[in-house]
């Protein structure tokens, strides 16, 4: 009984290591991508976007770095808001929600 236990734990730690690993080569990528040139950093992002977003309170961000989209994330009057931004050319490419 304990032996599938171990196993199972094992499973999970290995996964958890493996995506912490995904993670920082996420962060490295978007590194190199900001340094570059192709990839704009969040604040310029944010300077773009927040001021369209008037009566919403700004609560987060994701980035994709497959894609080099940020999902910015609103909420307004009970109901939030999605903004997907290009990274690269800082356009807003889509929005969902009120």
């Amino acid at each position: 009984m304990k032996f599938p236990l171990v196993l199972a734990a094992c499973a999970v730690l290995t996964s958890c290591s493996h995506a912490h690993a995904q993670r920082r080569g996420d962060q490295v990528e978007v590194l190199v991508q900001m340094r570059t040139g192709r990839l704009l950093p969040l604040p310029e992002i944010e300077r773009r976007v927040l001021p369209t977003m008037r009566g919403a309170q700004y609560i987060g961000v994701d980035f994709d770095s497959l894609s080099g989209i940020y999902t910015l994330k609103f909420l307004r009057n009970g109901d939030v808001i999605w903004v997907d931004v290009d990274g690269r050319s800082g356009q807003v490419i889509g929005r969902t929600g009120n």
